[in-house]
């Protein structure tokens, strides 16, 4: 899968331009404050259209414009290529996305024609932070690698959302009402995320000592595995309701969940050090790639801004022979200069200033 051109109109600072993409990926230089980062937003927006910064569409949009649009031809496989487009307008903050021309009701049905994993600075958070971030990381994998997955997603939170609203009313019974639903679509993702965890956790400790790491390092998926069966959760709302009423929200289901990663035995959160914590993150968006790759039979891209800053020589080589992948991976990346890109990169060089794209 590569993306083939980009168009972008209105989004944040970048000039209006169509970008057509070479195959292998760009590296784009610039100061801070230019755009890079940017650029790799408005790539990443038709993956899931939204941004990846998790900022609203309004802030998307160049300040005081009428909105955006952004245009991505993707070349996928066996000729199943396609144009997808995501056009959010200011006046009534509408939001249209189509794929070939064709308008999509809903977003799930045009996620997918484009997959690509991207990797910020902020993303050690997934190792050193709160559960919520690690929650987050797990369903956009899933819902990007199985649509089914997706749909009980949104039917969970659907549920959960009536379900805590009433609870916060004062009206249990009407919360009591959502069980049936929150019960059916909350065993599916509880079934999903057991199932990746599995295989997820040989992988994350096999790249752990890739990428030079002494210690071993696991992964386990943290939950009550039981309410992966729908006929579990009966028993285990009835007895939460009390508490449920008490704080006023659900307090049982994969929305409290968390994937628990150590090293050594002990909680890489708390003990790991800067470079473990980094090579855990790494680790995590390989496995990312892994299952995107598997579950759509398409290798998907990889976006890293700023990912080698910071780093000596031999820790960006070794960095950059696990994350570029071979040739059959379009990776775009960002770097302020020359001297932190990793040594023997074969991709083409673009400049970014004041929002704007030139070949080196």
């Amino acid at each position: 899968m590569r993306l083939r051109h980009l168009v972008a109109r209105g989004f944040r600072n970048l000039a209006e331009a169509r970008h057509e993409l070479p195959a292998r990926g760009v590296a784009l230089l610039g100061a801070n404050a230019q755009g890079k980062s940017n650029f790799l937003e408005a790539v990443y927006y038709p993956v899931v259209f939204r941004s990846f910064r998790g900022s609203q569409d309004q802030a998307v949009a160049t300040f005081g414009g009428p909105g955006f649009h952004v245009e991505a031809a993707v070349d996928g496989m066996d000729g199943a290529d396609a144009v997808v487009t995501a056009t959010w307008q200011a006046a009534g903050r509408r939001k249209r996305i189509a794929v070939d021309e064709v308008e999509s009701e809903r977003v799930s049905g045009a996620v997918g024609h484009w997959l690509a994993v991207v990797f910020l600075p902020a993303d050690l958070g997934l190792a050193s932070g709160a559960a919520p971030e690690r929650r987050h990381y797990l369903d956009r994998l899933l819902s990007l690698s199985d649509p089914a997955y997706l749909r009980a997603l949104s039917r969970y939170r659907a549920a959960l959302a009536q379900r805590n609203s009433a609870l916060r009313q004062g009206r249990p019974e009407l919360a009591w009402a959502f069980d049936r639903p929150l019960a059916e679509a909350g065993a599916a993702v509880v079934t999903a995320r057991g199932a990746w965890a599995g295989p997820a956790a040989e992988r994350f400790a096999a790249e752990f000592e890739c990428l030079g790491e002494l210690e071993r390092a696991s992964l386990a998926y943290r939950g009550a595995a039981e309410l992966g069966d729908p006929s579990a959760w009966e028993p285990a709302l009835h007895d939460a309701r009390e508490a449920d009423r008490t704080r006023g929200m659900t307090t049982v289901g994969p929305h409290r969940d968390d994937l628990t990663l150590r090293i050594g035995g002990r909680l890489l959160r708390e003990y790991g050090s800067t470079g473990q914590l980094r090579s855990a993150a790494v680790a995590l968006k390989l496995i990312e790639i892994e299952t995107l790759r598997e579950a759509r039979g398409t290798e998907p891209g990889l976006l890293l801004d700023d990912v080698f800053a910071e780093l000596d020589r031999e820790r960006q080589r070794r960095l950059a022979v696990r994350l570029l992948g071979g040739a059959e991976r379009q990776v775009f990346l960002t770097a302020p200069r020359p001297d932190e890109l990793p040594p023997g990169l074969e991709l083409e060089v673009w400049r970014m200033a004041e929002g704007r794209v030139s070949r080196a």
